[in-house]
This record gives structure tokens, C-alpha cells and sequence, in this order.
């Protein structure tokens, strides 16, 4: 034992652990009055989130939730989910946010799985809920969100109780709980299952904390910035940022559903310093009409992440006043771990050159301890070439707890003391990580690797694509060869002909779409292209 460790223990005065719940309390009482949350006319002071949040989780205790407990949230981007990132882990709960474009079978494996004792739920969704509850046979509190701004025609009772009256039932003066370990459980999010079962992935408070500092790090956040929920708070923990909004004293404007009028006109009304969002978004906001737009005040910051961004949008971003950070990260590890962090000798190369640099995933957070680019099979790392494929292996604080009871699956993912992300990449000379694939996604021609990213951005740069994606289509000849979907820009119409010949001026031939097809894209709710969907169109196509 060293001299430093000898009498010199932890105790109550030198160590508490690690807990996004303090940053709410102390915006409370040092901030009282200040504006915090916003949706539509609903309007919260951090004194008044503050109480909210603490009569819930003393509503939740009174009806017997305890320290483990499974509290499941299926909700919009409303008040009510983010007060639940504090609420639900007050009670000593689990806060489970479940996905709101799932189909009943999903919804019922997952409350059944996670073994949810409440479940709150907006009323919008009692089509697929009330299918999902016909199946369960244990008993489940349920509160529901009835929201005045949704279509109310639209809207029936599920539960015995609604979110406010449940929420009155609580006492402000709850003594709520700190965690007793900052490993202990705080979030459960399910990945999305498309080739089986959904899997849980387990958040500790350590790691949520961690996340919130490094995320202001990372991206230079101000304190009293002006937010905007655009990314699903059921995604990720919304990247985390419920948590770190309000350790930087912002305030938080809700947006129900992605309606790019409406993103204009929040960004417009209360000054909105920054939001994150899919590509998708950054391509709805690039293609908005003239008139849904507003002209920007002030420079807007934006965070990307999900699919791989074409070049071309960071472009089309900066032209309207927005300045965007790649990023990229899993469910596994609490939302991104790494950064398209710039440097400034990079300032001097031309526009498509830089556009091109900020579509790499980039380097690691600051709080993430190990990006690394290794062969899956001899752990060994790839060179830094830009050419070598390996997967993407992640370490540190901000990598889940594992997948919830399934510890063959936890072991899996983390073998050799890395987690193994599934994603392909190489690794520049300058360290920058650039994703090539998904290990699922790789096209795989007459022997040869083709990444559908590559082609995805040549096929994004044609003026008349909105966005592309790209897939296998099995072939007798070659094993399989890359086919286009794509979604075309209004009023541009675009031949099959044109759109392969456009990708034979700059890629090899073998990697050139030997399909096209024109269609909408099938997305999840955060924005990313359902490509297991495309691949068993794409079965089908002559």
C-alpha cells in the first residue's frame, strides 16, 4: 500500500457519487427564476421543474415504487419525459423510455422484459398501447399524458389516472434518494431489434454524469444557451442532453413532433442557440420551402449524428447560418463518444476538401477513454492508413452497464476488455476515425468490399437526390451487387440512367448502383434509414 493510501479513506465530505441529479438541484437553488422548460404556452421555472420532479417521484414512492423498480415513459418530446430524467431516478426507479413508432408486440416484449410496475403513456398512442397491455397478464400502474396540443379526436384513455392528478398526489417536501453507488442502474434503453428481440442496455449514474460534462466539453457549450428537443428524449436519453441542459443553466424548448416550420419558427422565437438532429432533419431543414423558413439571427449550432452524413449537407447547412459537428456514438454507450473535432490548419483547404473532413466520426470525447479501429478476430489495430477496415472498439465510463439479463450478450459485446460496436471503419494518418459501414451493411461484390456509405454520398451530391440509400441486391453472377433507393427533391426530377451514370464519373465500376430504385425511405423515429427493409425490397427487384 502506498503512503498516500494509508489513513486517507473515502468518507461522506470527500466522496459523493456521481449523479445527474444534482445538477438539477442546484440549478433550483441558485437559479430559482429563471426560465428552464418550454412547450408552447406551458412555461417552468427551475424552481417549479424542481417541484414537479420531486412531487412525482414522492407519487411513486406512495405507491410502493422502490430502489431497482422498472418506470417506463412512452412519450413525445414533452415536459413530462424530461422531468422524468429526474422524477423516476428520485424514486430510486429505473427510467425505461420506449420508442413511440413501436408496434404492440414490441412494446408488450419490452414491459414484459423490463419488468415495468408503472407505465406513463400519451394518450396518442393508445391504439398500439392498449394492444401491447391486452398481452401482459402482470399488473401495471398506468398514468397517461393527456396533452392539449395534440390532436385530442385522436386521443383516448388508457390508464386510471392522468400525469397531473398522479403527479399531485406527491408531497414537495419528498426527502428523495441519492443514488447509494454511482454504478447503480438509472436508465434502461432498448436498442432496436431489428434482427431479433430488442435488447436492454443498463446506464449507471457514473456514466450519464460523465456524459453531460463531456458533451458541454466537447461541443463548447455556454451556460443560459437556448435548446431545442428535436432529438427523441426516448433515444439515448435524448444524448443525455435533459441532464445537461440544466448543469449549464439553458433553457429547454420541447418540440412534439419534427415539423420543420415549426423548427424555424422556435429557433426564430426563442433565439435557439443549439439542437441536435439526424441527417435526415438537416436535409429536411436544407430542403424546407422558402416560405417555412426563417432567417437566422444568430449563428445556430447543431449536432449530427445516426447515419453517416453525405459531405454535401454540412454545405447546405452553413449556407443558412448553421454551424454542424459530426458526431457518433451507440445506445451502448449513452449517445456519441466521439467528435469531428476541427483543426485549424484545415481552414486553408478547399470547401469540398473540409466538407469532406467533417463527415469523419472523428476522435474521442473527452470523456471516453479508448476509440480504437481493430481486426475483431486478433485485436490487433489497423494501420492508420484510411484504406484498412476494422471495427470500431470503445472503452471507458460512458459505455453501458451491459444488456439487461442477458449476460451472454454483455460478454459478447465486451470481450478482450473492449466493446465491440459492430461498426466498419478505418483510421487516417491524424488519428480521425471514418465509418465505412455497418459489419451488416458491407456489400460484398465478386470478393471485393464495397461500402454503401461511399456510394451514398456520391449519389447525395446529384441535385436532384434528397437522400440516398444504398443495399445489397443479391446477384447470380457477382454474389451480390450495390442497389439505390432514393428519395428525390420535389420539382427535380431524375432518371435511373442519369443518377448510375453521375456515379460512374468518379466511382469504380464495381461499386457503381446497378439499381435504382424511387421511393420513400423507410426511417426509424430518430431519422435513420430502415436498411433491412431495403434489403428485402431489394430481393425482389429484376
Amino acid at each position: 500500500m502506498s503512503i498516500y493510501e494509508k489513513n486517507l479513506d473515502k468518507n461522506n465530505a470527500n466522496f459523493v457519487p456521481l449523479t445527474p441529479l444534482t445538477f438539477l438541484k442546484r440549478a433550483k437553488d441558485i437559479y430559482p427564476n429563471y426560465e428552464a422548460l418550454i412547450y408552447e404556452d406551458r412555461k417552468y421555472s427551475w424552481f417549479d421543474v424542481y417541484k414537479r420532479c420531486v412531487k412525482f417521484a414522492s407519487a411513486l414512492s406512495k405507491i410502493g415504487i422502490k430502489k431497482g423498480d422498472t418506470v417506463s415513459f412512452l412519450a413525445y418530446n414533452t415536459p413530462e419525459i424530461f422531468e422524468a430524467h429526474y422524477s423516476v431516478p428520485m424514486s430510486g426507479a429505473v427510467l425505461n423510455t420506449i420508442n413511440i413508432r413501436l408496434d404492440a408486440k414490441t412494446i408488450s416484449y419490452i414491459l414484459e422484459h423490463a419488468e415495468a410496475k408503472v407505465l406513463v403513456v400519451d394518450r396518442q398512442l393508445h391504439i398500439e398501447v392498449k394492444k401491447a397491455l391486452s398481452t401482459i397478464k402482470r399488473k401495471i400502474t398506468i398514468i397517461d399524458i393527456n396533452d392539449k396540443f395534440a390532436d385530442q379526436s385522436k386521443c383516448e384513455k388508457i390508464g386510471d389516472s392522468e400525469y397531473e392528478e398522479f403527479l399531485n398526489t406527491g408531497d414537495e417536501n419528498f426527502e428523495w434518494k441519492m443514488p447509494d453507488d454511482e454504478w447503480q442502474a438509472l436508465s434502461l434503453s432498448y436498442t432496436s431489434g431489428t434482427t431479433g428481440n430488442p435488447k436492454g442496455v443498463v446506464y449507471h449514474h457514473r456514466g450519464s454524469y460523465l456524459m453531460s460534462t463531456g458533451s458541454a466539453t466537447a461541443w463548447d457549450m455556454p451556460n443560459r444557451l437556448n435548446f431545442l428537443t428535436i432529438v427523441p428524449m426516448f433515444h439515448c436519453n435524448g444524448w443525455g442532453y435533459p441532464w445537461t441542459v440544466p448543469m449549464l443553466i439553458g433553457r429547454t424548448i420541447c418540440l412534439r413532433n419534427i415539423n420543420v416550420k415549426k423548427i424555424f419558427e422556435l429557433i426564430d422565437k426563442y433565439n435557439v442557440t443549439h439542437f441536435g438532429g439526424a441527417p435526415i432533419v438537416l436535409n429536411m431543414i436544407t430542403g424546407a420551402p422558402e416560405k417555412d423558413r426563417k432567417k437566422l439571427k444568430q449563428k445556430v449550432y447543431v449536432l449530427t449524428a445516426g447515419a453517416p452524413p453525405p459531405s454535401i449537407i454540412f454545405k447546405k447547412m452553413e449556407t443558412l447560418g448553421f454551424e454542424v459537428m459530426h458526431v457518433y456514438g451507440l445506445t451502448e454507450t449513452y449517445g456519441h463518444v466521439t467528435q469531428c473535432a476541427w483543426n485549424e490548419t484545415w481552414n486553408d483547404l478547399n470547401e469540398e476538401k473540409q466538407n469532406e473532413i467533417k463527415a469523419r466520426q472523428g476522435v474521442r470525447y473527452p470523456n471516453t477513454e479508448g476509440i480504437a479501429i481493430m481486426d475483431p478476430e486478433t485485436m490487433k489495430e489497423v494501420p492508420k492508413d484510411g484504406k484498412t477496415i476494422g471495427e470500431i472498439m470503445i472503452r471507458g465510463n460512458v459505455v453501458m452497464k451491459g444488456y439487461f439479463k442477458d449476460k451472454e450478450a454483455t460478454d459478447k459485446a465486451m470481450r478482450d476488455g473492449w466493446f465491440h460496436s459492430g461498426d466498419l471503419a478505418v483510421m487516417h494518418e491524424d488519428g480521425y476515425v471514418k465509418i465505412q459501414d455497418r459489419s451488416k451493411d458491407i456489400i460484398i461484390s465478386g470478393g471485393e468490399n464495397i461500402s454503401s456509405i461511399e456510394i451514398e454520398n456520391t449519389l447525395s451530391k446529384h441535385p436532384s437526390v434528397s437522400i440516398a440509400a444504398v443495399v445489397a441486391k443479391p446477384d447470380k453472377k457477382w454474389g451480390e451487387v450495390p442497389c439505390a433507393f432514393i428519395e428525390i427533391v420535389k420539382d427535380k426530377p431524375v432518371t435511373e440512367n442519369e443518377l448510375i451514370m453521375f456515379c460512374k464519373e468518379t466511382l469504380a465500376n464495381f461499386k457503381v448502383p446497378k439499381k435504382v430504385q424511387f421511393c420513400d425511405l423507410p426511417k426509424t423515429s430518430t431519422g435513420k434509414i430502415q436498411k433491412f427493409e431495403l434489403r428485402k425490397k431489394a430481393k425482389n427487384l429484376n
